[in-house]
């Protein structure tokens, strides 16, 4: 399955069914085509909706949610795990569809394109001009890059659609070993803290847990300003996990910006009460 597959699938459905299909549908679709390229085809992958209605410009969540219901019903997408509300996010898995093409959009196509570049018609139903999707052809060992020390993991040696992670880790990694200079603490076990246990709470909270990279911000804030509350509390990314809502939530006593604390932040922190 790969992204050509999934678009040509859907606008043979879309073409097939115009009284059904409206412009959200195919807004919802693509953007989850898209996030799920971005994370590496994963056969299912977190859907915040907040993210998704950001990204589309979709104001109403009602809207959003009738669009996706739309989607899965109409078999292009499976839902793995509903979200409770609009602030929360949606496991999903993109279906391929294998129902045979509809000769009519083909028809309507050929018509339309012989009338104004039957050369270009030719070579692209003989299949000239094919476009294939760039692969990495350096071979990565995951599971000896999840036990190395994360300090000794070059970029290079990931895979492009972990480097978000991979860079939040390291970040934070640097600022827990900054923390605990501060109180003259042993350092040790952040220093060789493996790549696999830093990177994966980030991409939890970055995929199924809806945190956004403006909220990791606000907690590297915290976590790197006066309050030593939280300094000796969190020195993993693993408790940083735990504790992200609280920090996000006292956000609001050192003057967070006004965009990040809104209702989706007074959600999360209305449940974690």
């Amino acid at each position: 399955m790969n992204g050509y597959e999934l678009s040509r699938a859907w606008f043979d459905f879309s073409f097939n069914n115009t009284a059904k299909v409206k412009p959200v549908h195919s807004a919802i679709f693509f953007f989850a085509i898209e996030r799920c390229n971005r994370l590496g085809w994963k056969k299912e992958f977190g859907f915040p909706t907040d993210l998704a209605m950001e990204a589309l410009g979709i104001k109403n969540y009602k809207t959003f949610n009738r669009g996706l219901q739309d989607l899965v019903a109409w078999g292009f997408i499976q839902w793995v795990q509903k979200s409770k509300n609009q602030y929360t996010a949606n496991i999903i898995a993109l279906v391929k569809i294998t129902k045979a093409p509809p000769q009519a959009l083909y028809k309507a196509l050929s018509g339309h394109c012989t009338k104004h570049s039957p050369r270009q018609v030719q070579s692209t139903y003989q299949g000239i001009a094919s476009i294939d999707k760039q692969v990495n052809l350096k071979p990565i060992n995951l599971e000896h890059i999840n036990q190395k020390a994360l300090f000794e993991v070059e970029k290079s040696e990931i895979k492009k659609e972990q480097e978000v992670y991979f860079e939040w880790a390291l970040k934070f990694q640097k600022l827990f070993l900054k923390n605990l200079k501060r109180k003259n603490a042993p350092s040790k076990k952040a220093k060789e803290a493996r790549f696999g246990d830093c990177v994966k709470p980030i991409r939890k909270m970055l995929e199924i847990d809806g945190v956004n990279e403006m909220q990791l911000q606000l907690a590297y804030d915290i976590l790197d300003g006066e309050d030593e509350f939280w300094k000796g509390i969190i020195l993993s990314t693993e408790k940083l996990r735990q504790k992200i809502i609280q920090l996000i939530a006292q956000g609001k006593k050192i003057k967070e910006p006004k965009k990040l604390m809104d209702l989706r932040v007074l959600d999360k922190v209305k449940n974690y009460d």
